[in-house]
């Protein structure tokens, strides 16, 4: 009887190979895979030990029949099947764009992202990665941005439990040779995101680094990319950052490569895992017009730019970095909960999406932000929240009012027939701006930081007045009822 795998669950073959010399450069491996009229071609990649291995995403139903191609007989021509059966409940498939600047599972569930940053929490060690899975279960999150390599910056001035290259007989790193205790523990814990319903935002480079390996030539870069796509691109819920901050590497890593890092990416992820790209300095952002980027991951603190952002960009907006709650020096790490709550809203209610992070000084520099552990912020759970708002609202994601005054000032869309104004620090006592002109309607009074939500009584009907508490950070939804 043949194995069963759910429809986006992983098939994984393994088969013995080659140990010596450098298998990780030398041995070619790859499998197509075959239901009905449908082929799909998927790099393997070795594990050590002799082992190599496959993995593999079915998206449809049935019969699965696979043979390997390699440059070592061991490996060619090793055949096998399997059964793609239906997903479980709790699997909806891989997230991808839908109505231009939204998202959905593969399934159509609507998936809205409400993502937190925990930049190098998977190289802190197993109680505090342990400590940051059992926050995440509770802390309403639905996507992580993480790192693949260790990181040396503020904070993080501690060393890895693992690295993700092995140093040769001189004692320097060897880039061609991949420390395979270090990513067999990354996927692991890349698993465990995915079994709270994480998707993993992976950043593939970043400019914070003692170790090299942000100066590792194109080659190395190249072969690098291409072993972590084939390890991970059958996880369901993985996506692509091609950088954390890439504009700060441009001297070692010019713009061609990072096209090609884009394009070796998309060719080697045989299932079009989201793809980004992530700037430091918002005027040296990448153009995120190319076809090889599906959204656009800004990074800037004012968020009322989200509909122009939107316009230039032609695709989803998520503002990752619009600035985090905590009381560090940096400014980019002291805003109040309060305003990154705020800035939610703006950007949700302009169509866009934003991130959360907190960076809080701690005694032993245990960051959430950085390291991940516990979570010491008010803006989590009104960001939860705000997500249930959202997701109870629409299925097809929020459109922003057009024109200038107010709605340069005051964050307004449709959610479908139904409407979502956002007044943040203005304070009206009544509002009329922005109802319907026709049908009869109900009206809930929103205050985004006390989350409370009160239907007001009554149904209205035309652009009346209605009347609001007068303090700030109070939205209005509205509910068409005919």
């Amino acid at each position: 009887m043949s194995e069963c795998v759910e429809q986006w669950g992983v098939f994984e073959s393994v088969f013995t190979g080659p140990r010596t010399g450098n298998p990780f450069t030398e041995v070619e491996l790859h499998s197509e895979f075959q239901c009905g009229e449908k082929r799909v071609t998927v790099p393997g990649f070795y594990d050590g030990d002799g082992l190599y291995k496959v993995r593999f995403m079915p998206d449809i139903q049935g019969e699965w029949t696979f043979s390997t191609k390699s440059n070592t007989a061991e490996l060619d021509a090793q055949i096998g099947a399997f059964k793609c059966i239906a997903p479980t409940t709790s699997n909806h498939g891989p997230v991808y764009v839908r109505n231009t600047f939204h998202f959905a599972y593969a399934d159509g569930t609507p998936y809205f992202p409400f993502g937190t940053t925990c930049y190098a929490w998977v190289h802190q060690g197993d109680v505090l990665e342990e400590q940051t899975l059992e926050t995440l279960k509770t802390a309403g999150f639905n996507k992580i941005r993480m790192c693949v390599f260790p990181k040396a910056y503020i904070f993080n001035k501690n060393e890895p439990r693992h690295y993700p290259f092995e140093k040769g007989s001189d004692g320097n790193w060897d880039f061609t040779r991949y420390d395979t205790v270090f990513f067999r523990h990354f996927e692991k814990r890349v698993v465990q995101l995915g079994k709270l319903g994480v998707e993993a935002d992976l950043i593939l480079f970043h400019p914070y680094d003692r170790w090299g390996y942000a100066k590792m030539n194109p080659d190395q870069d190249f072969a690098y990319l291409r072993y972590v796509v084939a390890r991970l691109a059958a996880y369901r819920h993985v996506w692509w950052s091609m950088a954390n901050e890439y504009d700060f590497m441009l001297r070692d890593k010019p713009m061609h490569i990072w096209d090609r890092f884009f394009e070796i990416v998309r060719k080697n992820d045989p299932y079009g895992h989201l793809r980004s790209i992530h700037n430091g300095d918002f005027e040296n952002s990448y153009d995120h017009t190319k076809d090889d980027v599906t959204h656009a991951c800004v990074q800037h603190w004012n968020v009322k730019r989200m509909r122009e952002w939107r316009s230039m960009y032609g695709k989803p907006v998520i503002d990752d970095e619009c600035e985090y709650e905590g009381n560090i020096k940096c400014n980019w790490g002291n805003i109040t909960a309060r305003e990154l709550v705020h800035r939610f809203w703006i950007s949700v209610c302009y169509g866009g999406y934003a991130g959360h992070g907190e960076t809080y000084e701690h005694p032993e520099d245990i960051l959430w932000w950085s390291k991940g552990g516990v979570l010491h912020s008010n803006s989590a759970p009104r960001l939860a929240f705000l997500r249930h708002i959202v997701e109870e609202s629409t299925t097809e994601g929020i459109e922003p009012f057009e024109g200038g005054y107010p709605w340069d000032r005051t964050a307004a869309g449709y959610c479908g027939k139904d409407r979502l104004i956002y007044f943040g620090e203005h304070q009206p006592k009544h509002f009329a701006d922005g109802l319907p002109k026709q049908g009869r309607y109900e009206v809930d009074v929103i205050d985004t930081w006390a989350m409370t939500v009160k239907t007001l009584d009554g149904i209205f009907e035309g652009q009346v007045e209605i009347e609001l508490p007068g303090r700030p950070y109070i939205a209005m939804r509205v509910r068409m009822v005919d």
